[in-house]
């Protein structure tokens, strides 16, 4: 199906915007009208301009309340068809009545829209009606369908846009009962779910489809079998999407049609993490510190890059001696076919990026994640696995009694416009799966979180984007998973305690009065949740330049990640940083 885009779902000027939907790959674009009366360029040049960009222009929108009024205005309308015929617009986009002035009188509203339909036909152009969610008497979709049903003219159809039928609840089921031909154009919106005022979270916190609540997949499903057979169409209000890099936001509207649509190229979600590699100094020595402290081994270096291997049972790190200062570069994630995983990566627009291999080396592939964390889908096991391309220079750290066995999660810090672009990255390209948005008191503003997961047994990962005070870097961290947490702790409080990050005294005041726990937490500085399904035991490190490591140890069947506590621990990380 062809793709579109409403001009104002992304940045910049109106031949701007055009430039980088055009980029993109879109096939055409709605015309926002604000856009256009903001442009100096006369409609014949934007046209012109359109055309020479490969760009259709699909739909000129909005016209406002027109139906259902005491007087017909179709001097209006004319200026309009006059001004689309100058533009090249065959559709324009009438939105279902606000004005205090409206009657609620179907029969007025029909018949008005005929009139608009017919005068609309001698100048070639038809008629989108769609009814707003907040309509003042028309605000249902198939209350919308009704009324062009009554009018009966072969240039008026009905619009359906996904954020007006899902944001009330309406089932989509009854767009099915609409003949497709008489569905004009489809506009797609996610969001996510707030309680609040439905015309200001239109307005404000739309997104697009992937980066939501809504099920748009199953709308467009009962849209197809209507029969549709025109443009998928985003429409966006987003005040993030408004201020951020125009092309950027191009590219992730065009990977959520493709990832919506379902015509990516078919792979295997990852299977779990190969490696987290962590960019270091070229004398890593805090970093092999704390590493060593934790019970890791060097156990190898690359033949022809500057990068160590270290492990612990089934824990793999990288310290690539190429950065200025430590933090969390790369992660290696386990795919069956990485090829195929790689193609999947490219039909979602993921930039694969370019890496110099010496001969004999693993085929070895990384896309560029949205905050620039390259992401290298690979295999471990031979042959041709990564881990040949290291030589032993000493063996890997077995899993001792309570030690490390595997990385459990990884938490990365995104960008605050990048946020919701990242979600759907992680969500399209590889397949996992968006827990709940969380948001957690900073010292120094918010914090807000959100956990994306694999299949049983795959990889988990942690967006983080905090907005605090200037100069505060955001923090990433890699979680080590083991068997007995307090073993650890215990080793680390005798051998090495300035290394652990100093949990106060508060906190267990708090903990011991909402559970019964052990109270060598208390002594070891271990924090502790638990929810229906299990028990949730971890510590932290201290920070190392941008990263710090967490030993978490999951009792049951527990799939969180210690919520509750991250408050104290942001708080700890800002005191220890001063």
């Amino acid at each position: 199906m062809r793709k579109s885009i409403a001009t104002v779902s992304v940045s910049g000027t109106l031949t701007e915007k055009l430039e980088a939907v055009a980029a993109a790959g879109f096939d055409g674009v709605e015309i926002f009208e604000n856009d256009l009366l903001t442009c100096p360029l006369p409609p014949e040049e934007i046209r012109s301009r359109a055309a020479d960009l490969g760009l259709t222009i699909e739909m000129y929108q909005p016209f406002r309340d027109f139906e259902a009024m005491p007087e017909l205005d179709l001097r209006r309308a004319e200026r309009k068809f006059q001004l689309m015929e100058r533009l090249g617009a065959g559709l324009l986009l009438v939105c279902s009545n606000v004005s205090p002035r409206a009657v609620d009188d179907d029969d007025l509203a029909a018949e008005q829209l005929r009139l608009l339909a017919e005068r609309a036909a001698g100048h070639g152009i038809r008629i989108a009606y769609e009814a707003l969610a907040w309509g003042r008497y028309v605000n249902e979709y198939l209350h919308s369908w009704r009324i062009v049903r009554m009018a009966d003219h072969p240039n008026l159809g009905v619009c359906l846009d996904s954020f007006h039928i899902l944001s009330r609840g309406s089932d989509p089921i009854g767009i099915e009962a609409i003949p497709g031909e008489k569905i004009f154009f489809l506009q797609l919106a996610d969001a996510p779910l707030l309680a609040m005022d439905v015309l200001q979270w239109s307005r404000h916190y739309r997104c697009f489809p992937g980066q939501g609540s809504f099920d748009v997949a199953g709308l467009l499903t009962h849209v197809r079998n209507a029969g549709y057979t025109g443009p998928l169409s985003l429409e966006v209000f987003n005040d993030h999407f408004r201020q951020a890099d125009a092309h950027r936001t191009a590219v992730d509207a065009m990977r959520s049609l493709v990832a919506l649509e379902g015509s990516a190229h078919p792979a295997e979600p990852p299977t779990g993490f190969a490696f987290a590699e962590l960019a270091a100094p070229r004398d890593p020595a805090g970093l092999r510190d704390l590493l060593t402290a934790l019970g890791f081994a060097r156990s190898g270096a690359h033949g022809s890059k500057p990068v160590e291997l270290w492990e612990q049972g089934r824990a793999r790190l990288l310290l690539n001696r190429t950065g200025e200062e430590a933090a969390l570069a790369a992660i290696g994630l386990e795919s069956p076919e990485p090829a195929d995983a790689v193609k999947r990566a490219e039909s979602l627009l993921a930039p694969v990026l370019p890496r110099e291999r010496a001969p004999r080396e693993a085929p070895l592939d990384a896309i560029a994640a949205p905050d620039a964390t390259q992401i290298f889908l690979c295999r471990t096991a031979q042959p041709y696995g990564w881990r040949e391309d290291f030589t032993q220079d000493g063996p890997a750290a077995g899993p001792a009694a309570g030690g490390i066995t595997h990385l459990d999660h990884v938490a990365l810090a995104q960008p605050w416009h990048y946020f919701d672009e990242a979600e759907l990255f992680y969500r399209s390209v590889l397949g996992l799966t968006p827990q709940e948005s969380l948001e957690f008191p900073d010292p120094y503003g918010l914090l807000r979180s959100k956990a994306m997961t694999g299949p049983a047994g795959g990889p988990r990962m942690v967006l983080n984007v905090a907005q605090v005070g200037a100069g505060q870097a955001p923090s990433q961290h890699v979680a080590l998973a083991c068997d007995d947490i307090l073993a650890i702790a215990r080793r680390l409080r005798a051998e090495r305690p300035d290394l652990l990050l100093p949990i106060p005294g508060n906190y267990y005041d708090d903990l011991e009065a909402r559970h019964e726990v052990d109270p060598a937490l208390r002594e070891l500085g271990v924090l502790y949740d638990r929810d229906e399904d299990g028990e949730f035991l971890h510590l932290y490190t201290i920070t190392v330049g941008r990263v710090f490591f967490e030993v978490v140890q999951r009792v049951g069947g527990y799939h969180g990640y210690g919520a509750v506590n991250a408050p104290v621990r942001l708080a700890v990380q800002h005191a220890h940083a001063h």
